[in-house]
């Protein structure tokens, strides 16, 4: 039984990672750009959610909703100042730009909340679920995670397939110029797309924290970064791909530590990632683009 826990564990935690993924592989689908400010992101919403919940026992869901109106907001703030000035510019500069707006909101959050360890309460208070007798408890955070991240993949899914906004999105990323010409709002677009992927960012976090207690200024960068490497993993661009590409990488992740070693589970990790990347560079559900020369 102990392989299955750590299997349905290693599930919920790939479920974050693929929430978190969904942002960055939305971003970079349809805006052509790497927010590696994403990962701050998710620290904010964390952030947003304890200060509402420990202000006078705050009620968890006005936390939640607070997180996600917060971190809407700002992502909406970063594409506007940061971003959308640039979109003519190499994407070095870019780059650039998204690290140095990672390291403001980094040190933002230390001078407002400081650098010690955030105790988190966790937002979700369903008893676990036990199977075989007793043997097998599964968490209700971890129940929670991974149904919510089924019915994001759902949902976005239905979004950008079925609404206007979504056929929008659909076509700014195959050519915002004849986006243009077609009367569609390129700007408006990409920061739709930035204001989900910081949602997205906000409920990846609160499931983050209230899995592993503790908050501090940097605790989005590691989950950031791993679920970039699930959005490269799964094939960036792809949807379905960053939610494939975050519950393997979660379930590598977490039986590594099991089984080998937990000090060594983050080397596995990236090794599978270049191994994979060998083998089909484009990811699992990545498309080959053949630019004409």
């Amino acid at each position: 039984m102990s392989f299955l826990s750590y299997f349905i564990n290693g599930i919920s935690l790939g479920s974050i990672y693929a929430i978190i993924a969904l942002g960055y592989t939305m971003v970079y689908g349809i805006a052509k750009m790497l927010n590696f400010a994403h990962g701050d992101i998710i620290m904010v919403g964390a952030f947003a959610t304890f200060t509402v919940v420990s202000t006078n026992g705050g009620n968890p869901i006005v936390g939640i909703l607070a997180a996600v109106l917060v971190c809407t907001v700002l992502g909406v703030t970063i594409e506007r100042v940061a971003y959308r000035p640039l979109r003519g510019a190499s994407p070095l500069a870019v780059l650039i730009t998204a690290i140095g707006v990672s390291y403001l909101l980094q040190n933002v959050a230390l001078l407002i909340f400081g650098s010690n360890s955030k105790q988190f309460t966790s937002v979700v208070n369903i008893p676990a679920l036990k199977l075989a007798d007793g043997q097998l408890s599964i968490s209700g955070v971890t129940m929670v995670t991974i149904a919510s991240c089924i019915v994001i993949m759902i949902v976005l899914t239905t979004f950008i397939n079925k609404t206007k906004m979504g056929q929008a999105m659909l076509a700014v990323s195959e050519d915002k110029g004849a986006a243009t010409l077609m009367g569609i709002d390129v700007n408006r677009t990409i920061a739709v797309t930035f204001a989900i992927g910081s949602a997205l960012a906000a409920i990846a976090g609160v499931l983050l924290c209230s899995a592993y207690p503790s908050l501090t200024p940097y605790t989005g960068s590691m989950p950031g970064i791993k679920a970039f490497v699930a959005a490269v993993f799964g094939g960036i661009g792809s949807i379905p791909g960053a939610m494939i590409g975050g519950i393997i990488l979660g379930v590598i992740e977490n039986l590594s530590k099991a089984y080998i070693s937990s000090q060594l589970s983050d080397a596995i990790v990236f090794s599978v990632l270049i191994i994979v990347l060998l083998v089909r560079p484009t990811g699992i559900l990545g498309k080959t683009i053949h630019e004409k020369v």
